[in-house]
């Protein structure tokens, strides 16, 4: 295959680990001496709002854990949500020496809240490497969905066969197949490199870690 100019990553699961997913909830719960059902069952219902940027951090905590009064504070809260954030090295390393070649536009395609999507941005320094975040924060639409999708094709001003779309769930690449992308399910750094190069990416060479 060749002809590619773009690659779209998602973030968690792929670049780092997950920002904020049922792990890390069951965690919180156990930590923080919270009922786990009642705040799975409250995340479900005020998360979606957040993931694409019509609710702040602050708004979902007040409707998942702090409607009503807890022995810890907040902002403990979310620092334990934001040390749950891991860089995926291996796999961050492809997506580096990907980017290094300067022949591809790098951009992230991910599902996120928006204070912790900037968290991420700038703890693991994701600037280095992604040139555009087409984020459901900022886009107002989250995977599965196609409008995501869609935007990032607009912005870009891509023909979807020139494009790559990596994510760690199946269920994300439907729709980008369904448009004409180019999928790739990751499931870890060698499969990530070997499914690239058949698709005729080029990845440079690996150096040190920065």
């Amino acid at each position: 295959m060749s002809g590619i100019t773009a690659l779209f990553w998602d973030v968690g699961g792929v670049i780092l680990t997950n920002g904020w997913d049922r792990d890390s909830r069951e965690a919180a719960a156990a930590k923080f001496g919270l009922d786990p059902l009642e705040l799975e069952d409250r995340h479900e219902l005020a998360f979606p709002a957040f993931e694409v940027g019509r609710a702040a951090l602050n708004q979902y905590l007040d409707r998942t854990v702090f409607y009503q009064q807890r022995p810890f504070s907040k902002q403990d809260f979310v620092d334990f949500m934001y040390a749950q954030s891991r860089e995926l090295p291996e796999s961050r390393a492809v997506v580096d020496r990907v980017a290094r070649t300067g022949r591809y536009l790098v951009a992230a395609l991910n599902n996120e809240g928006a204070e912790l999507n900037a968290y991420r941005i700038e703890k693991f320094n994701l600037r280095r490497t992604i040139e555009l975040f087409f984020s459901s924060c900022y886009v107002g639409s989250r995977k599965p969905n196609a409008p995501i999708y869609e935007m990032a094709l607009r912005v870009t001003q891509r023909n979807p066969a020139e494009c790559i779309f990596v994510d760690d769930r199946e269920a994300n690449l439907e729709c980008p197949r369904e448009l004409g992308m180019n999928t790739i399910h990751f499931q870890n750094a060698a499969q990530l490199e070997a499914d690239l190069r058949k698709m005729g990416v080029e990845i440079g060479a690996a150096t040190a870690a920065k």
